[in-house]
């Protein structure tokens, strides 16, 4: 291709201020690569920690290292090998920039392996197919770590489980509430003050428990009845004894982020025991090919069926902004917009 790709890049780390918008060259798909037009970037928290480089796993490059891992946009060209997939095709994708520090989807073109491409549902806009990536994926993962839990989610796969979703006002405690309830489960999610509270609860949570208050505990044994199955958590070691006052025997804490804090969580063995309790860490880069395929899948389906909205009404905000504006989108984030901050690479193509 003769065209240049406007992307935003950075060549240091640091605050968004590093962030530059730079043309580049339009590279040609390898063999078992998908070169996509992007029409919409999703910005994450774990963006912008790699652009600080607080979870960087590499250098920069010295062209410069492109951001955001979620995005959807139009294949453009097919490299030798790749089925299922031709030019012209919609679809959303995940980990970009995963050891590829320039395939991130702050551009207007991007390449990458034909495993992180997945097609997007008929009907299902480019702002939700940006938006599902990190968030929703990690969700799916949370919800399939228990013991029994099916690989895949789909309507009635967690009927008689009992989800308590902390930070159910976030990206991915929005998911999680959502992809559990069309799942079948019974959700209750907790959040820090009544703005929040309504956001879980137009996600779905059947009930919503503001963890600051001293009779949250109770609250949520009152819900369930006989405890909580799976806790999906966003911060562990601030809410490790809420989490062990509600979980029935058996019962699983997913763990996909931290409070930031650095307090280390501490377990108290004894107690842990008796309740049989499974901790599973959660980080989508390194969950393996099978579990992002099922979740991919399963994504797909919740949103082909409306199980999984996205905007205010779904709780969760879209907040916008053009590529030239991804240092703004970036900070926003930082910043702990609540919802989803999309950047509209080619605002023509969304519709």
């Amino acid at each position: 291709m003769s065209q240049a790709n406007t992307a935003i890049v950075y060549t240091e780390f640091g605050d968004s201020s590093v962030l530059r918008e730079v043309d580049r060259v339009v590279a040609e798909p390898g063999p078992g690569e998908i070169r996509v037009r992007m029409v919409v970037s999703g910005v994450n928290p774990t963006d912008w920690k790699q652009r600080t480089g607080a979870t960087a796993t590499s250098d920069i490059p010295a062209e410069g290292a492109v951001p955001n891992q979620d995005g959807s946009g139009i294949v453009d060209a097919v490299g030798a090998g790749v089925s299922g997939f031709a030019p012209g095709d919609r679809v959303w994708l995940m980990l970009a920039a995963y050891q590829r520090p320039g395939s991130g989807t702050a551009q207007q073109y991007t390449v990458v392996p034909a495993d992180r491409v997945v097609p997007l549902p008929d009907g299902v806009g480019f702002e939700a197919g940006a938006s599902v990536g990190v968030p929703a994926m990690t969700a799916h993962r949370a919800l399939t770590v228990h013991d029994g839990a099916p690989a895949r989610l789909a309507p009635g796969a967690l009927d008689g489980v009992n989800v308590l979703v902390a930070g159910g006002a976030g990206a991915v405690g929005n998911a999680a509430i959502q992809l559990a309830r069309w799942a079948g489960a019974s959700v209750v999610a907790t959040v820090s003050g009544p703005e929040k509270a309504a956001l879980a609860r137009a996600a779905g949570a059947e009930r919503v428990v503001n963890y600051r208050e001293p009779g949250a505990a109770a609250q949520i044994r009152d819900a369930f009845g006989d405890g909580v199955d799976v806790v999906v958590e966003v911060a562990a070691a601030h809410n490790a004894e809420l989490d062990l006052a509600v979980l029935r025997p058996g019962g699983t804490i997913a763990v996909y982020a931290d409070d930031g804090s650095g307090r280390p969580l501490t377990v108290d063995v004894r107690r842990h025991m008796v309740l049989n309790v499974r901790y599973q860490f959660v980080l989508l880069y390194t969950v393996g090919r099978d579990a992002l395929a099922n979740g991919a899948a399963a994504v797909n389906a919740a949103l082909a069926g409306g199980g999984l909205r996205f905007g205010a009404d779904a709780g969760v905000p879209l907040h916008t902004f053009p590529l030239a504006e991804t240092a703004a989108a970036h900070a926003a984030v930082e910043a702990g917009a609540i919802g989803k901050v999309l950047i509209r690479v080619d605002p023509s193509s969304i519709g």
